[in-house]
C-alpha cells in the first residue's frame, strides 16, 4: 500500500504540454518547409525543362509522397507508442524527421544526377512521412493524458498550435532569402540553407523532450499489465469503426495543404498568368498562422466547455466558404481579398477544428490503443490531404478560371469530414479518462 502511494505517478500538464508545442513546431518545420520548397523551388531543381505545369503537378506530387508513407508509418509508431510508450515515439520521430530533412538540403539537382535526383527526393520524402505519422498522435497522446479532466482540449490543442507554429517558421525562412538573393541564387544554392536548419531543430527538439516524463496513464497500463501484446490487432478488432471515422473525420486537413502549398503554386506560378509575389502568399501565410497559434487555444477551451461537436462543425462550414473566397480572390489577382480571406480561412475558421480534432480523436479510443488509434485513423485521413495539392493542380490544368473546381473539392472534403464527426459520440469531454472507449461498443457508436 505505501508504495503504491509514494510512486503513484504525477500529471504534468504545463511540462508536457509546453513540449508538445515546441516538439510539434520543431517537427512542422521540417515538414512544410518541403511544401513551401516544392511550389516555389523544385519544378525547376529537381525535374527536366520544357514542361512547367507537368513539373509543377510532378512537385507537388512528391510532397504527396510524405503521406504515401504516413499510413504505413502509423502501424509501427501506433505499435511503439501504445507498448513502450510515448515517450520513445517522440524521441524517434524527432531524430528521423531532422535527418531525412537535413539530407534533402544535400541532393544533387537534375541537372547533375538525371532521375536519380527526384528518386533521392521521394526517398527522402518517404522517411519525413514515416516520421509524420507518429509525431502529432504521439504528442497529443502525450499532451492529453497528463491533462486534468474537462481541461483535456485546451491542453491538447497546444499541439496543433505549435503545427501551426511549424508553419510560420516555414515561409518566414524562405521570405528573407526570396528578398536577399535573386532568382538564380535562390534556385542553385539558397534553397537548401532552410533544409541545413534542421540540424539545429533536432538540438532543440532533444533538449525539450529527453526530460519529459511517461503519461501517467499509459504507466497505470504498465503497471495494471493491461498493455496489449499487440495494440494494431485490438484496435482493428474492436475498435475499427472509431478508426474508419477518425479516418473520414481527418479530410479537413485537405484545407490546409491546399492553401498552405497548392494556393502558393495558384497564386504565383507563371502556368497560370496570375502574377501575385510569392512575397504576398507567404507573409499570409505567416500572418494567418500567427493569428492560429493565438485563436487556437481559445477555440479549444470553448470546446471544453461546450463540448467537441459544436466548435468542429462549425469551423467546418467556415472552412468551405472561405476557401472558396480565397481561390477565387486567387484567380482574380485581387491581392487584398486574397490576404484577407486567407487570414480568416487559416487563421480563425480552420482553426476551429484544428483545435479540438487532438481530443476529439483522443476521446474515441482507451488508453491502450489511443495512440494507435489516433495515428491510423489520422494519417489514412491525411493521405488525401497530402496529394490535395497536386490533385488541384490537375482540376486547374493551368487555367485560373478552373479555380471552382479545386473549392468543390475542398467543400466535398469539408461535408465527409462534417458527417463523420457529426455521426461521433457526444459529450465525451465530460468523461473520465478511464471511461474513455469503454462505455459502448463500437455499434452502437454508430448510432450515437
Amino acid at each position: 500500500m505505501t508504495d503504491t502511494t509514494t510512486t503513484e505517478p504525477q500529471r504534468t500538464p504545463r511540462k508536457a504540454a509546453i513540449a508538445a508545442w515546441i516538439g510539434s513546431a520543431l517537427e512542422y518545420y521540417d515538414f512544410f518547409i518541403y511544401g513551401t520548397a516544392a511550389a516555389l523551388v523544385f519544378p525547376t531543381v529537381f525535374f527536366p525543362e520544357g514542361n512547367p505545369q507537368a513539373a509543377t503537378i510532378a512537385s507537388l506530387a512528391t510532397f504527396g509522397v510524405g503521406y504515401v508513407a504516413r499510413p504505413v508509418g502509423s502501424f509501427f509508431m501506433g505499435h511503439i507508442g501504445d507498448k513502450l510508450g510515448r515517450k520513445k515515439v517522440l524521441i524517434g520521430t524527432l531524430f528521423l524527421m531532422g535527418i531525412s530533412t537535413f539530407l534533402v538540403g544535400c541532393l544533387p539537382t537534375y541537372s547533375a544526377i538525371g532521375l536519380w535526383a527526384p528518386a533521392a527526393l521521394v526517398l527522402l520524402r518517404l522517411l519525413q512521412g514515416f516520421s509524420a505519422a507518429g509525431e502529432q498522435a504521439g504528442a497529443n497522446s502525450m499532451s492529453f493524458e497528463h491533462a486534468p479532466e474537462r481541461r483535456r482540449g485546451f491542453f491538447t490543442s497546444w499541439t496543433l498550435s505549435g503545427t501551426q507554429g511549424g508553419q510560420v517558421l516555414a515561409p518566414a525562412i524562405f521570405l528573407p532569402l526570396a528578398a536577399v538573393l535573386s532568382d538564380d541564387q535562390l534556385h542553385s544554392w539558397g534553397w537548401r540553407i532552410p533544409f541545413w536548419f534542421s540540424a539545429a531543430v533536432v538540438a532543440v527538439g532533444w533538449y525539450i523532450r529527453r526530460t519529459l516524463d511517461e503519461t501517467p496513464a499509459f504507466q497505470a497500463e504498465t503497471e495494471g499489465d493491461e498493455v496489449p501484446r499487440a495494440p494494431i490487432a485490438e484496435l482493428l478488432r474492436n475498435h475499427w469503426v472509431l478508426v474508419l471515422r477518425v479516418v473520414f473525420a481527418a479530410f479537413i486537413a485537405s484545407v490546409n495543404t491546399i492553401f498552405g502549398v497548392f494556393a502558393l503554386a495558384f497564386a504565383t506560378s507563371d502556368d497560370y498568368g496570375i502574377g501575385i509575389s510569392s512575397t504576398t502568399m507567404l507573409w499570409t501565410a505567416i500572418i494567418a498562422n500567427v493569428f492560429a497559434i493565438g485563436v487556437i487555444p481559445a477555440w479549444a477551451i470553448l470546446s471544453d466547455r461546450i463540448g467537441r461537436k459544436p466548435v468542429f462543425l462549425s469551423g467546418l462550414v467556415g472552412s468551405a466558404v472561405m476557401v472558396t473566397v480565397f481561390l477565387y480572390a486567387i484567380s482574380e489577382a485581387n491581392t487584398p481579398l486574397v490576404v484577407a480571406s486567407g487570414i480568416l480561412l487559416a487563421g480563425f475558421v480552420y482553426s476551429m477544428p484544428n483545435a479540438c480534432w487532438p481530443a476529439t480523436y483522443a476521446e474515441y479510443f482507451p488508453t491502450n490503443v489511443r495512440l494507435s488509434g489516433m495515428a491510423v485513423g489520422t494519417q489514412f485521413g491525411f493521405a488525401l490531404a497530402g496529394f490535395s495539392p497536386s490533385i488541384a493542380a490537375a482540376l486547374t490544368d493551368g487555367q485560373a478560371s478552373n479555380w471552382y473546381l479545386v473549392a468543390g473539392f475542398a467543400i466535398l472534403a469539408c461535408i465527409i469530414s462534417g458527417i463523420a464527426v457529426a455521426t461521433g459520440p457526444s459529450g465525451t469531454h465530460t468523461m473520465p479518462m478511464e471511461e474513455l472507449g469503454r462505455k459502448k461498443s463500437e455499434n452502437s457508436v454508430l448510432a450515437a
